[in-house]
């Protein structure tokens, strides 16, 4: 397979015929010029040495030249083979809820956007470890399988809303068991779970579901998003209203989530406006014992480029020594 790195320059190749036109104009007005000196094939007895043939074998071989150069400067490339890759991190799973309470404006512009910028920050500090998404309201999916696609993880974080999930409600213990079911199988020792959300679970236990991850040897970290005075929610330009017609205001319920961060043998952190609480999770992930990963990955491209410039180079030293005389045939005789 053949790639081109930078394939605008290959536009450059349109010029090549312009190079035939310039020197036909160039022999057209040097003809004007003899013939303004006298009789056209007296004027050519008196320059014996001039060769109107060499001119076009120049221009031949100086296209061929500009043509490899040209190549050369659009990179071509080869390879793309297949190559076992080989990293040491942890594998973190991000729960996140993405129920209509985190639409709630504790945050700006809200805390489920809050938690997405968080996140998004996150990522781009990542080196080697693995890292995937899981939505969760009434029930809970895998967003974004575990990976080192930090691009895709960006992309896929983009793309979540309180839409994602069409079941209402917050289900934080089915949440933690997907991202359980969620980890490779080369990881056994660093494996974290962080959960972000209100904590105002209505579905589920899960104290019991951390309980059984950190068993597992899974820890579980959770991020407390709102405040304790709670906020309104709004949805489609009003506020949510129950079947009473109260407005439905949301709490942030900081007690659940410390007891799954303890069951979880993990960390609760409350989410600030300048903190959110991400980074001194992430510092005690890091003091956990590496993981060796192996992954298939698609190995660098070969540059080609060299070996194109070197055959334009030829072409245009051989343009140089062509000259536009003809030899002297007579040059040993006497």
């Amino acid at each position: 397979m053949i790639n081109f790195a930078q394939a605008q320059y290959l536009l450059l190749l349109l010029l090549i015929p312009f190079f035939f036109v310039f020197q036909a104009i160039v022999q057209r007005m040097r003809r004007r010029r003899l013939r303004k000196l006298g009789d056209e094939a007296l004027v050519r007895t008196l320059m014996p040495s001039y060769s109107k043939g060499k001119a076009w074998i120049r221009t031949v071989f100086f296209s061929l030249g500009f043509f490899f150069l040209v190549i050369a400067l659009s990179r071509p490339q080869i390879g793309a083979k297949l190559k076992e890759h080989q990293t040491k991190g942890a594998e973190i799973m991000i729960a996140l809820d993405v129920s209509n309470s985190m639409l709630a404006e504790d945050y700006s512009p809200n805390r489920l956007e809050r938690a997405k910028l968080a996140i998004s920050r996150l990522v781009d500090k990542l080196r080697d470890d693995r890292i995937g998404l899981i939505v969760f309201a009434g029930n809970s999916f895998v967003q974004l399988p575990i990976t080192t696609d930090y691009v895709s993880a960006k992309m896929f974080l983009r793309s979540i809303s309180t839409g994602s999930v069409p079941i209402q409600g917050t289900a934080i213990g089915d949440a933690i068991n997907t991202s359980i079911r969620s980890f490779s199988a080369q990881s056994e020792k660093s494996r974290a779970i962080i959960v972000i959300t209100d904590g105002e679970n209505h579905e589920d236990d899960p104290v019991a579901a951390a309980k059984q991850a950190a068993e597992m040897g899974v820890r579980v970290f959770t991020i407390g998003v709102g405040s304790p005075e709670g906020k309104p929610i709004p949805v489609d330009g009003e506020l949510l209203r129950d079947s009473n017609g109260e407005i439905v205001v949301t709490r942030l319920d900081e007690a659940v989530l410390e007891e799954i961060a303890k069951a979880g043998n993990g960390l609760y952190v409350r989410a600030g406006n300048s903190e959110f609480g991400l980074n001194p999770i992430i510092d005690d992930i890091r003091r956990m014992e590496d993981e060796m990963y192996s992954s298939i990955v698609f190995e660098e491209y070969d540059e080609q480029f060299m070996y194109f410039l070197g055959i334009a180079l030829f072409f245009f030293v051989i343009e140089m020594l062509i000259g536009d005389r003809r030899p002297k045939r007579h040059l040993f005789k006497r």
